[in-house]
Formats: structure tokens, C-alpha cells, sequence
């Protein structure tokens, strides 16, 4: 077999292993540069926005691929809550290049985004499953994602219209949280390959959108009297949400689970967002003990993402080196 066909064997072989909770990896990954980046480490925050950023395109063009050459499985796919991480995953990206200056790809990638939520939202309800797993609380976190860049970009253009847009998806999300967490199957906190950090993510994520709109409507000058009701928000939703946090490590010691997964990727980014949602909770509501506690957490996530990174490096390249078959 001549080098090209084995070149194009081995795209199609790397093509097909690729889940639709693959989004997760670029999550999970944009997340702990963004907690490096508030943590004060900018030059490292460079690193994993790197890897981001190659993911990103990369799904993107596997994705497109799929599209135009197996488009059964494509739809199939779609109709996944897990298919949701690609539009968080291109949101949480969106938000950390906001962070490096670059407002034009967050712009950029705000508008991809929210047309992924939008034409993934339908087929992912009309499909709902229950009892629901770890992953099917993407549906909050792909909702309040929108919410984060959002307020991010109104901050950082001083657009006080994006931090009113940033309500809708804000508020959407929780309702949405209340929705999967009624329907969640307590089990999977033990039988869960990873994704089961979600359910305490998507309140993480929630409350880091809450602080950020808070944040613009302080800022900006917008809302009112009503952004006293967000910060009162940013508080509870962030205690919720901590409130998770020592179970989840529990259960991890309780039911260790050693072996790589792509899930794996969905706890790296509710661990990041641990972080994440300290550093802005703790800002707007003046309280330096919670961002003391996200220094500290965003070296943990920083440890957990490169022990995934380096166990799918690990299990991808056996994957490369595999000999077609003639």
C-alpha cells in the first residue's frame, strides 16, 4: 500500500474514534488557560490555549468531514446532549481569546457558537433521555457558556446591549439545570466514566455567569437596581455548586476510575471551572478567601489536565501506529 493511502487510512481510522464529547477536550482545556491566565500565569496559560485552539480547528474539520461523508452518523450524533460540547468548548475558547485581546474571535466565535446551540437544541430535547447521566448536563453548560463570552465581550467593548443579551442565556440555564438534575441517575456518580463532574459543573459554570454579568452590569452602568439581585445570585449558585465539589472527590476515591476515557475530559473542565467561578465569584463579591481557594484549585486543574493530556496522547498513538489493513 503506497504512503498516501496509508496517510488517508489513518485520518479515517482516527476520524471514525472520534465521539461527539470530543468538544470536552477543548473545555476542558480552554478552562485551566483561563484559570492560569486570572491565577497571573500568563505565559503558561499560552500552553493550553495552544492545545485549545488545535483541538478546536481539528474537531472542526473531523466534524465537517463527517458531515459531508457520513451523514447518518452525523445526525445521529446530533441528537446527543454530548454534541453540545462543541458548542461550550468553541464559547469557553471564544472567552479565554477575548481575554488575550482578541475580540474579533470571540465575536467571531460567539455567532458560531450560538448558531450550534441553536440548531442543536431542538434535535437534543426532541431525543431527551431519562434517567439522565453526567452528560446531559451539557445542556446547561453549552446554555450559560453563551452567557460567560457574552458578558466577557460587553466588558471588554464596553457594549452594555451584550450584557442584557448575556440575561437570556443566563436565566435559560438554570431552569435547564433544575430540569436534568430532577432526572439524574445518583448511580453514575459511582458508574460514571468522568462525566459525572458535570453536575456539579454546570452550576459552576453558572455562577462564573452570573459573576460575569454582574460584573458588566457594575461596570457598564446597565441593569439597575437588579444587578444586587445578580450578585445575591452569583453567592447561592456558587454555594450550590461547591456543594458538589467534596462528593465528587469522594466518589473518586470511593470508585476510583483509573483507565483513560474521553469522558475524562468532561471532569477536567468542571474541575477548571471550580476555579474559574472562585476567581469571579470572589471578585464581585469582595471576598478574598474564595479567590485565595481558586489560586490554589487552578494549580489542581492545571495537575488533572495534564495527567488526561498526557493518558489520550498515550492512547492515541498506538491508534496512529496501527497497520492498516490491506
Amino acid at each position: 500500500m503506497d504512503p498516501e493511502s496509508d496517510a488517508v487510512t489513518m485520518v479515517a481510522r482516527v476520524a471514525r474514534a472520534v465521539p461527539p464529547a470530543s468538544g470536552a477536550v477543548v473545555m476542558g482545556t480552554g478552562i485551566v488557560s483561563i484559570d492560569l491566565f486570572n491565577g497571573g500565569h500568563h505565559a503558561l496559560s499560552l500552553a493550553p490555549l495552544v492545545v485549545a485552539a488545535c483541538a478546536w480547528l481539528l474537531l472542526g474539520l473531523l466534524l465537517g468531514g463527517r458531515f459531508r461523508f457520513d451523514r447518518g452518523r452525523f445526525e445521529r450524533e446530533a441528537t446527543s446532549p454530548a454534541a453540545l460540547t462543541g458548542v461550550a468548548g468553541t464559547a469557553v475558547l471564544g472567552t479565554r481569546l477575548s481575554l488575550l485581546g482578541w475580540q474579533w474571535a470571540g465575536v467571531s466565535l460567539l455567532i458560531i457558537a450560538t448558531v450550534l446551540w441553536g440548531g442543536l437544541l431542538r434535535s437534543v430535547l426532541r431525543h431527551w433521555m431519562a434517567p439522565t447521566v453526567g452528560a446531559s448536563f451539557v445542556l446547561v453548560v453549552s446554555t450559560e457558556s453563551l452567557a460567560v463570552l457574552a458578558a466577557t465581550l460587553g466588558m471588554s467593548e464596553h457594549a452594555a446591549w451584550l450584557i442584557v443579551v448575556a440575561l437570556v442565556p443566563l436565566t435559560l440555564g438554570l431552569p435547564f439545570y433544575v430540569f436534568v438534575a430532577a432526572r439524574f441517575d445518583a448511580g453514575q456518580l459511582i458508574r460514571g466514566r468522568g462525566d459525572h463532574w458535570v453536575a456539579g459543573g454546570a452550576l459552576a459554570i453558572s455562577a462564573l455567569a452570573c459573576a460575569r454579568v454582574t460584573q458588566g452590569a457594575e461596570t457598564l452602568a446597565v441593569l439597575g437596581p437588579a444587578h444586587e439581585a445578580l450578585k445575591v445570585a452569583t453567592l447561592v449558585v456558587w454555594v450550590a455548586a461547591m456543594c458538589w465539589l467534596p462528593v465528587l472527590v469522594v466518589v473518586e476515591f470511593v470508585a476510583p476510575r483509573l483507565a483513560y476515557d474521553v469522558r475524562r475530559w468532561s471532569t477536567v473542565f468542571p474541575v477548571g471551572m471550580y476555579a474559574a467561578c472562585s476567581f469571579a465569584a470572589g471578585t464581585v463579591l469582595g471576598t478574598s478567601p474564595i479567590v485565595a481557594f481558586a489560586r490554589i484549585w487552578s494549580w489542581i486543574a492545571f495537575a488533572v489536565w495534564l495527567v488526561v493530556f498526557a493518558a489520550m496522547l498515550w492512547q492515541t498513538v498506538p491508534l496512529l501506529r496501527a497497520t492498516p489493513t490491506p
